[in-house]
């Protein structure tokens, strides 16, 4: 499986592509899947179905050349599609930053679920994830990936979106 990992010690090549399609376990899936799951349907409908499927691949090739420029000499293989699905919530933020999300928070002896705005769950993982890449924990995650997927994903949205509206208004 990891032989078909993107490593940036190797440069661009197909592994670009195919390291989207992996994950390490189901603990790795299941966490991508419920972040598709929260925030993709609505960046779906903003977008149709081909335009969100090129958002989500362009994110996934921006986290990992991301990690390209970062992270140069690496040859640890990067798997999973944490920089696409991190290019989504990028997409989500800009589109819906006061959607209120239902999120687990975990207390000294109390777990709950709260409603929080998009703009403060989404710059308080982006926060994270930049703080680890800088001090450069060793977990396995790849975080620049993630940074460089929401940044694309930041990017790209009002170009995907707006197309969309457009046709929208054409049809109707």
């Amino acid at each position: 499986m990891y032989i078909y990992g993107f490593v940036p010690a190797l440069g661009i090549n197909l592994r670009i592509l195919t390291s989207m399609f992996l994950h390490a376990d189901i603990t790795h899936i299941g966490g991508n899947m419920l972040y598709l799951w929260v925030f993709g349907d609505n960046i779906e409908d903003a977008c149709g179905h081909l335009s969100f499927l090129l958002l989500y691949l362009l994110a996934g090739v921006a986290g990992s050349l991301a990690m390209l420029l970062l992270e140069p000499t690496s040859t640890i293989p990067a798997i999973g599609t944490s920089g696409a699905i991190s290019g989504v919530l990028g997409g989500y933020v800009l589109l819906y930053p006061k959607a209120r999300i239902r999120t687990l928070v975990f207390g000294f002896i109390l777990v709950r679920f709260i409603l929080l705005p998009a703009y403060v769950l989404s710059g308080f993982w982006f926060l994270l994830q930049f703080l680890y890449g800088v001090v450069g924990v060793t977990t396995g995650v790849a975080y620049w990936a993630h940074i460089g997927g929401f940044i694309a994903g930041i990017l790209l949205i009002s170009l995907f979106a707006s197309r969309r509206r457009r046709q929208q208004q054409r049809f109707f």
